[in-house]
């Protein structure tokens, strides 16, 4: 048995988030487009006789919750209760997705941690089983796991894999401050009081881009249900995304419910020009370049006993 794992897992952008009505349980049907691109938090699990605790570093560590509402925690917690095993471990993530950007970083910490106590305690678990879970933890929880591209249906956790023809380059900008995923869902719903909110599809023309590996065909076909939310609660977003756009970005959107804004480049080149201008524009924290897609949770080191 390992004494140690570690799993690189991925952030995502949503290249299209069709949002349906409210349902009865409170969440919304979607059509979510996820493409995983090659920012990446690490989980590291080793046994911990103290008992469950959890630990992180890196940009916006602070921000991290350590106790068991963390996705990472509540994933260790779920696979000890269906085994029968007392998740007695020490969880560190190292991250380098974006805190609060709507990039699925604690979903990619859950299904990192999960990936990692599997191999840790030897538990084996079905691929089938681990999305179970995943699903029990969150909507993105399952495609941090899976990686590449999917399109997620019900409220996100049910995953069709794409065909990807090509590399995507992207630029992504941080926020100066974070945005509450609920509060958005909350304002969309605020926003279609009164209308007729169609039921969520994919976007024929998005996937077929995406299976082309044609960055001008799904810069074209984009879209994001939850934009003008986000906009309305973050209005300063607006001018990042114009910034973009004038550098050069092929198209630009708020990715998921924000508040970290994505802007596709026809290249890598490109991709540095316009991280390049949004970063001495003022108008953003950070930039990063990344490409997808990704490949999902992997466990990329053990130690031995």
């Amino acid at each position: 048995m390992s004494a140690s794992v570690t799993v690189r897992v991925p952030a995502k952008v949503n290249v299209q988030l069709a949002v349906g009505a409210a349902r009865p349980d409170g969440f919304h049907d979607l059509a979510n487009v996820f493409l995983a691109v090659g920012l990446y938090d690490e989980v590291t699990v080793t046994p911990s006789p103290g008992g469950l605790r959890v630990t992180c570093d890196g940009p916006d560590a602070d921000q991290v919750p350590l106790d068991r509402t963390n996705l990472a925690a509540r994933a260790a917690l779920a696979l000890a209760e269906r085994r029968g095993l007392d998740a007695a471990v020490h969880l560190h993530i190292a991250k380098d997705i974006p805190v609060a950007g709507g990039m699925a970083g604690g979903s990619a910490d859950g299904a990192g941690a999960l990936l990692a106590c599997d191999a840790l305690w030897g538990t084996r678990a079905s691929r089938e089983e681990l999305l179970d879970i995943c699903a029990e933890l969150g909507s993105d929880v399952p495609f941090s796991l899976v990686g590449g591209a999917a399109l997620g249906t019900g409220r996100g956790e049910k995953l069709r894999a794409l065909d990807v023809g090509g590399t995507f380059h992207w630029v992504f900008a941080m926020a100066g401050r974070g945005l509450s995923t609920p509060a958005v869902f909350r304002e969309f719903d605020r926003l279609g009081e009164g209308t007729d909110i169609p039921e969520p599809i994919a976007s024929e023309p998005l996937l077929a881009a995406l299976a082309k590996g044609d960055p001008d065909a799904l810069a074209a076909a984009v879209s994001n249900d939850l934009q003008p939310a986000a906009l309305s609660l973050f209005p300063e977003l607006a001018d990042t995304l114009a910034t973009g756009l004038a550098a050069g970005a092929l198209t630009a959107l708020v990715s998921g419910s924000g508040p970290t804004t994505a802007f596709l480049a026809r290249d890598a080149e490109s991709a540095v020009k316009v991280a390049d201008t949004l970063r001495a524009s003022g108008t953003c924290r950070a930039a990063r370049t990344a490409s997808g897609p990704a490949q999902g949770a992997a466990v990329v080191r053990t130690a031995g006993a």
